[in-house]
């Protein structure tokens, strides 16, 4: 079924320390500058994507995630966390529909923001109050229309199963030329398919000559090649100035020098080219 609007949503995941906050930052600060209102949601247990946005330092600390906001999750759910013990009852399907109204943080024009926290998974999932609390406002996110959503992630996407898959139409996975990250990024997209993510793309952060060889090495090793694995791989370049000009990364995007600006753009252009779920692939870029 076509949509005329510029609803989409994508999942940012990947191993720690490849730059998934970075890249999730100055992605929406290009889809804004292409008019687009778009909402990141802070899931990463760091809580890093508010000051990588260009939030001062003291909006930043004043955020409360959700899963840490006991009177919301109690309103919500019935339940009050740490307080009702095992056994409780709750509900499973609160209304959220006012979350983003309510705790939504305005960045920049078009470039908003909402901290949710990140789910519990101790002994393979908990199902308690928080944890109800943080689906429910995921699929709300889902159905939210004229609007981008990126979801920056811890890695891996299955501790929100079905959710994801019922209106996210893209996983990107982030990722380095190294072993552990390209072992860590295979394994995210054999997850985002089982959850029913239609389109998992590859990016490969920091590439510099001999990453093309590093890949290479990767195949030789383990007998998987990244490129058959993702429906497109999207080469980053290093950019050093990203370390100067943190934590305030999205500043990248008005350096018309910067190739990593230029790459992001190219990604964010591909992610908005088509607003068809019947179409074909919308990531072609490849390295």
């Amino acid at each position: 079924m076509c949509s005329g609007n510029n609803s989409f949503r994508a999942v940012i995941t990947g191993k720690g320390g490849v730059g998934k906050t970075t890249l999730t930052a100055c992605l929406a600060a290009a889809l804004a500058g292409n008019g687009i209102t778009t909402l990141a949601v802070d899931e990463d247990p760091q809580m890093n994507l508010p000051y990588a946005m260009g939030l001062p330092v003291e909006r930043a600390r004043a955020i409360v995630p959700l899963n840490l906001n006991r009177d919301y999750v109690e309103e919500k759910t019935g339940a009050r966390p740490g307080a009702s013990g095992w056994g409780a009852l709750f509900k499973l399907n609160p209304d959220v529909d006012d979350v983003v109204a309510r705790y939504g943080v305005t960045v920049a024009d078009r470039m908003n923001l909402l901290v949710m926290g990140t789910v519990k998974q101790a002994g393979g999932g908990c199902l308690c109050a928080e944890n109800v609390l943080l689906d429910s406002v995921v699929r709300h996110l889902a159905l939210r229309e004229n609007e981008g959503i990126l979801l920056d992630t811890q890695a891996g996407v299955e501790h929100f199963g079905r959710a994801l898959s019922r209106g996210f139409s893209h996983c990107l996975v982030v990722t380095d030329a190294t072993f552990n990250a390209l072992t860590v990024a295979c394994s995210s997209a054999d997850l985002a398919r089982q959850i029913g993510i239609p389109k998992v793309c590859l990016v490969l952060n920091r590439a510099a000559d001999g990453a093309e060889a590093r890949l290479d090495r990767f195949r030789q090793e383990t007998g998987t090649d990244v490129k058959d694995r993702f429906d497109g791989v999207v080469a980053m370049p290093f950019e050093p100035r990203l370390a100067e000009l943190e934590p305030d990364v999205t500043r990248i995007m008005s350096r018309p020098d910067s190739g990593y600006a230029a790459a992001v753009r190219s990604l964010a252009a591909a992610l908005t080219a088509r607003t068809c779920s019947c179409s074909t692939p919308v990531l072609e870029i490849r390295s």
